[in-house]
């Protein structure tokens, strides 16, 4: 009753669901590590936005690229705004999404090294080749607190570093490739200012980054993992009823067999009395 299995149609069926169950296996569990990830990165964030700040030098130094454990790391640097240097970051957004620059200023620190500082968010002009309108960076000397940063680059950021660009504009704050530029000598990352406010709020300060929704990333994960218990659930319905169909189809094919097999049968010549001795 069930050599019907052995048909194309249901072994092509039964294959797909082979393939399909260890595919949405899989996908669960890539949801799952995603979640993971976010749960331990919002961890990693609030630990450090809370941490006392430290100056930026004890972390950091030239050519060095920040250990994942220090970013967003509260640290402090004392020195003076080289502005002769400053740069702006192109495609920028705030809070309301709007889209313009952030401000990268060089602080220039007591040892002559320097660190790059984002202080914040400006609007872009009507000309999106032109400089856009900096308010000016404060003078003599003054101590930035703010967030360790990791070097952007393309693979980390998805953003690709155009060249050509309008000057004194750029695409990702990379403390190398503004040290080639700048000719300073550069601490690795860079710092996201937090304090001192701007007088005139403007530049607007970047806002701490998310660090308290997780996605859904595990209510996919349980989803897919459903989704694969129901391929076989499903194929055993699917089998069981083709089953039930043919079962309940069965007597009215025998019996359509017969009446062809009396039909054939009535339409055979009958041969007549007496014909045998003709």
């Amino acid at each position: 009753m069930y050599r019907f299995l052995l048909s194309r149609q249901w072994v092509t069926l039964t294959l797909i669901g082979l393939v399909l169950i260890p595919v949405m296996v899989e996908l669960g569990f890539w949801q799952l590590h995603r979640h993971q990830h976010r749960v331990t990165q919002n961890e990693l964030i609030a630990d450090n936005l809370t941490a006392p700040p430290v100056p930026v030098t004890e972390l950091t130094s030239p050519g060095r690229a920040i250990p994942r454990a220090d970013y967003w790391r509260q640290v402090t640097a004392d020195g003076t705004f080289d502005t002769t240097h400053e740069v702006v970051v192109r495609r920028r957004t705030n809070a309301d999404d709007r889209v313009g620059f952030h401000v990268l200023t060089p602080l220039v620190l007591a040892d002559g090294r320097a660190v790059l500082v984002n202080r914040g968010w400006v609007p872009a002009a009507a000309d999106q080749a032109a400089f856009p309108e900096v308010p000016p960076a404060p003078e003599g000397r003054i101590t930035v607190t703010g967030r360790l940063m990791a070097d952007q680059t393309t693979d980390a950021s998805g953003i690709k570093d155009l060249s050509g660009l309008p000057p004194r504009q750029i695409m990702l704050i990379n403390s190398e490739q503004q040290a080639k530029s700048m000719g300073l000598t550069l601490l690795g990352g860079y710092i996201e200012q937090t304090a001192p406010e701007p007088s005139a709020g403007t530049p607007e300060l970047i806002p701490d980054p998310d660090h308290d929704s997780i996605g859904a990333h595990m209510a996919y994960a349980v989803q897919w993992w459903l989704f694969a218990a129901g391929v076989p659930v499903g194929w055993v319905i699917l089998v069981r009823r083709e089953k039930r169909d043919r079962v309940a189809a069965a007597p009215a094919a025998a019996g359509a067999e017969a009446a062809a097999e009396t039909t054939s049968g009535a339409g055979e010549p009958v041969a007549a009395p007496g014909s045998a001795g003709v």
